[in-house]
């Protein structure tokens, strides 16, 4: 298999919020939300982003206090955290005034139930005028509706979807030496939408299709690849058609 990023449909709405971040205007919240359920590839786009772009990315996590959070923001600017959290709010502040930058929070779901860390968040935004974009899961705009002031801020808010047939004929062509035809491209969709699985299937289907000398899948062949319980029928039978 492959190595390559795939720019799926969610890459190019992530990129293009992201675009729309950097050319708001000064008087309008620069704050986003970006949510969706596990699989989707949120954490693969951001991470791809980042290293593509001069921003700060920070992974929340369980019990993560203010403190926590601006030493972990304080340490993505090349700077060392103060002990008292106000003195490494104010390094963090002038920094991002001087040089801003966006601020990217993943897991943000992390903090939703501390309103000091989230409070923090707002504030970091007010003072520098700094873009803070937040990535969770699929229910994380309906637990952020909850802090008004914060939601208020919320420029665009963008939901991974699930892959569609495009997007699977997409990760197809750039990651497998396999061809498959349309007819398999399309009942590979049906069978998951999600980017892990899909890979994990792909791995599979390629394993299976080595070994037998198979160039191409088409749905008929797919179909006895995929069938667990009679693996070892199917082998046979895809040894037959390409004997």
């Amino acid at each position: 298999m492959n190595k390559a990023f795939i720019k799926t449909k969610n890459v190019k709405n992530f990129v293009a919020l992201m675009e729309n971040l950097k050319k708001c205007p000064s008087n309008i919240p620069k704050m986003a939300l970006v949510y969706g359920g596990h699989g989707l590839g949120k954490s693969q786009t951001i991470l791809w982003w980042v290293t593509n772009n001069d921003a700060v990315y920070v992974r929340a996590t369980q019990g993560m206090t203010s403190r926590w959070l601006l030493s972990e923001i304080a340490e993505e600017l090349g700077e060392v955290p103060f002990w008292h959290t106000q003195e490494t709010f104010n390094m963090v502040e002038q920094k991002l005034k001087f040089n801003q930058k966006i601020i990217i929070v993943d897991e943000v779901d992390y903090l939703i139930s501390n309103k000091d860390t989230i409070e923090t968040l707002r504030d970091l935004h007010d003072k520098t005028g700094t873009p803070i974009v937040l990535v969770g899961m699929g229910m994380v705009d309906k637990k952020i509706a909850r802090y008004k002031h914060l939601e208020d801020r919320i420029f665009e808010k963008l939901k991974f979807e699930h892959f569609n047939q495009q997007d699977i004929s997409e990760i197809i062509s750039q990651l497998s030496d396999i061809k498959f035809t349309d007819d398999a491209i399309e009942y590979l969709s049906l069978q998951s939408n999600q980017f892990r699985q899909i890979i994990k299937l792909i791995s599979r289907i390629e394993k299976i299709a080595k070994t037998n000398n198979i160039k191409e899948v088409d749905e008929y062949t797919l179909k006895e690849i995929l069938n667990e319980r009679q693996s070892t029928k199917a082998v046979q039978k895809v040894k037959q058609i390409y004997a």
